[in-house]
């Protein structure tokens, strides 16, 4: 039965969310066998993120960059190699009642790719320990009801004094 005092909105919501921490491990290679690291970063990160069945796949790449010393550290040089990476994502937060199968996918590096330790190794190759974290939102269709009110709305029947004074009993510094 069709109830005038209700309406069903079909809107878009966050169907889903997901997380992810990841500590990774990459060699680096350089032209002459280090003394010393002087420096390491990652610059130039750049992904995009696909949902493919119970997991969301954020495909990425990075340049890293190591800064270090070789010649019984009298030369420096900078070695940079692109790495690139696959995130598996599990979607834990489901929603049921989404209405397609049509997602919208959103990701956001909450963690930027960031140097954990930089060391060089036996062989002379550098070894590099990275993280990064990912936060992911799949966005679908979904229906919700809003009240109709039959008269409309009239500004002039809404307390707004109360509102202020139920506004300004929140504690905004409150963690």
């Amino acid at each position: 039965m069709f109830d005038r005092d209700y309406r069903e909105i079909i809107t878009k919501a966050v169907c889903g969310k997901g997380k992810k921490f990841t500590e990774t491990l990459h060699m680096v290679t350089p032209n002459h066998r280090p003394t010393s690291i002087l420096g390491c970063w990652v610059i130039n990160h750049q992904y995009e993120a696909k949902k493919k069945g119970n997991t969301v796949e954020v495909t990425g790449a990075y340049d890293i960059n190591v800064w270090y010393s070789y010649s019984d550290n009298t030369k420096t040089e900078v070695v940079t190699e692109r790495k690139q990476y696959v995130d598996k994502v599990p979607i834990v937060m489901k929603d049921k009642k989404c209405i397609s199968n049509n997602f919208d996918v959103v990701a956001r590096a909450t963690q930027q790719p960031n140097t954990l330790e930089c060391t060089i190794d036996d062989s002379g190759k550098i070894k590099v320990e990275l993280e990064r974290e990912f936060v992911v939102d799949i966005i679908g269709e979904t229906k919700v009801w809003a009240k109709v009110e039959p008269n409309g709305f009239d500004e002039d029947d809404f307390d707004f004094d109360e509102l202020e004074a139920e506004l300004s009993e929140i504690d905004v510094d409150k963690d």
